[in-house]
């Protein structure tokens, strides 16, 4: 996975700068509630284990402009969680559209040109209308139709208090059923742009929808 979050100096303090639409700064903390997730997935048998229902501290927050009425907003914790937001403008206060979180679960780095071309080429996995990971099935969520859908592709920018960090994303979406609930995985290929020496990597993160009243800054 790519280093999103530079070293802070010793004794440094977070910048007190509210970010995103929940309005946290770096070193705050939001109380995630899975209790829905939970009953939910009832009967279901997840990949890795559900998420607790605790504190998240916020050690980096990315911003995305989708297009001119949405905006992604991820807030990350030092273990690489993320909390994912949709609003139309990013800015503290805006109305939330959509919220998932995401925890790391497995990451592989391509060894050269034919193992980046499987994944991202023109017929590679990454857009397929299902993805087997070692015998769970996964289906597409963004895209019709029995054919390999383009990948979605931006440009993300991660500020952890200290440094920011500029990160190209080409990504898919797939899930399956989880009792009543759906078990999102993100197939993510990250290159961190000022630093495209280190290479890129494709990471895998499994995720939940929540509401918005599942998520509350502390």
């Amino acid at each position: 996975m790519v280093n999103w979050f530079g070293r802070r100096s010793e004794g440094g303090k977070p910048v007190a700068v509210e970010m995103g639409p929940l309005g946290v700064i770096i070193g705050g903390a939001i109380e995630l509630d899975f209790l829905s997730v939970e009953a939910d997935a009832i009967g279901g048998q997840p990949s890795m284990p559900l998420p607790l229902s605790e504190p998240m501290i916020v050690t980096a927050y990315g911003q995305v402009r989708l297009d001119a009425a949405t905006t992604l907003s991820r807030y990350y914790d030092d273990q690489h969680h993320m909390l994912q937001v949709l609003s139309g403008s990013g800015k503290p206060g805006e109305q939330v559209q959509d919220v998932s979180y995401y925890q790391p679960w497995d990451s592989v780095v391509p060894a050269g040109p034919a193992e980046w071309d499987r994944w991202r080429g023109r017929n590679g996995l990454l857009g397929q209308p299902t993805y087997d990971a070692d015998g769970i099935l996964f289906q597409r969520f963004w895209g019709d139709g029995p054919d390999r859908t383009e990948p979605v592709e931006f440009v993300e920018q991660v500020d952890d208090g200290e440094t920011r960090r500029t990160i190209h994303q080409i990504c898919m979406l797939y899930y399956r059923p989880l009792g009543t609930a759906r078990e999102m995985l993100l197939i993510n290929i990250e290159q961190d742009v000022e630093n495209a020496r280190a290479g890129g990597s494709v990471e895998f993160l499994l995720g939940y929808g929540l509401g918005p009243a599942d998520v509350r800054r502390v």
